[in-house]
């Protein structure tokens, strides 16, 4: 099998005033706070969530 591949994603924007949908992709993600990088793995869904809120997060390969 294949490894899995890895994402670090870091929120550098606030959620507070966002719509309710870009709030839950983060929150989807598992982003809990500003600045605490969270590692995801790389599916069409979580690249999906990253793509709506690409204007608040930082994304890295793993």
């Amino acid at each position: 099998m294949a490894a899995e591949k890895s994402l670090k994603v870091t929120l550098y924007k606030s959620l507070n005033g966002r719509l309710k949908s870009h709030q839950d992709c983060a929150h989807g993600l598992g982003i809990r706070k500003m600045h605490n990088p969270v590692v995801v793995i790389d599916t069409p869904e979580n690249r999906g969530m990253i793509n709506k809120i690409s204007y608040m997060v930082k994304v890295e390969e793993v």
